[in-house]
């Protein structure tokens, strides 16, 4: 349960024209976010308040990376955890989420952190050195993650973006859903190949969901808090019609692995190429890449209703 829980800790979104004053619109806006703080924001650890704008941003946390710079906090972040790989431009460091140094991250002279657990105690150890931090924990429902990425925005002095990429995250979802067939198919989502699953009570779960899926691991015998660990015979007996992997990049599963568990060989989903390779980090991360992973799901249920 430990791996899988580490893969979810693990579950973005011009032109211009001739301007006689090609500068007053952008002295605007940031002059328009400055004058929002004082700002306080309900987080995971309470009401929080950031005096300033935050200029030295510290994020440990790769889901809250990626909402910081598709918020437009990109050029407030000064250093992010080992975990961060999106976007590319974020400055990754060896500061670790899972084992929070302090001393490692005051060394970065943040005037805020973001984290997505309180591992170690790292937000009382953080604020007794007066440091802000925001506690923004793992979504259970797509309305957290809206609301965290609003706080995100709001924290940093771009609420205006961080509003305009829920909105749009929640335009692109509506249409996903509204979209999906009405064909009723059953799935497997795979956190590794333990094998660990999801139920539909989990964020992913119900990304599910939208498209009418029915999930085999609803069933599991010990739900396990929505990470129920399965066995081989009860994946085989289920014999879902199609198989997501969130195990791809850490660990090399495909169609041709799951073939050489036994068996497995004549599931339906592999039989029928119906076994769908995702991309870890997008399938584990709850930030404004989730629209990516609708998509995926969407076009894989669409292949399978007209086969």
């Amino acid at each position: 349960m430990a791996f899988a829980g580490a893969l979810l800790g693990t579950l973005a979104l011009a032109g211009c024209g001739q301007s006689t004053t090609p500068t007053a619109a952008p002295q605007k806006q940031e002059a328009s976010a400055d004058a929002a703080f004082p700002v306080t924001v309900e987080a995971g650890n309470g009401k929080v308040t950031i005096a300033k704008k935050p200029q030295r941003i510290v994020s440990l946390s790769p889901t809250h990376t990626e909402t910081l710079f598709a918020v437009g906090a990109g050029p407030q972040v000064v250093a992010v955890d080992a975990l961060s790989n999106y976007p590319a431009e974020a400055p990754k460091t060896d500061l670790s989420g899972y084992k929070p140094n302090v001393e490692a991250i005051v060394a970065k002279k943040p005037d805020l952190v973001i984290v997505s657990d309180d591992i170690n105690k790292v937000v009382a150890e953080l604020g007794k050195l007066n440091v802000p931090v925001l506690l923004e924990p793992a979504a259970t429902k797509l309305d957290d993650a809206y609301q965290e990425i609003a706080e995100i925005g709001a924290a940093t002095g771009n609420k205006a973006k961080a509003d305009e990429v829920v909105a749009g995250m929640k335009s692109e979802m509506g249409k996903l859903a509204a979209g999906a067939p009405q064909k009723k198919l059953t799935f497997y989502h795979e956190l590794d190949q333990t094998p660990f699953g999801v139920t539909s009570s989990t964020f992913i779960g119900q990304i599910y969901s939208m498209f009418g899926l029915t999930n085999v691991a609803d069933k599991a015998p010990d739900a396990a808090g929505g990470y129920p660990k399965l066995s081989a015979e009860f994946i085989a007996q289920a014999d879902p019609d199609l198989i997501f992997l969130g195990d791809v990049k850490c660990c090399q599963q495909s169609k041709d692995t799951l073939a050489k568990r036994p068996g497995w060989k004549s599931l339906s989903a592999i039989k029928n190429d119906h076994v769908i390779q995702l991309d870890d980090d997008i399938a584990s991360r709850w930030g404004p890449r989730i629209v990516d992973f609708a998509k995926v799901v969407g076009d894989a249920v669409a292949k399978a209703s007209a086969s």
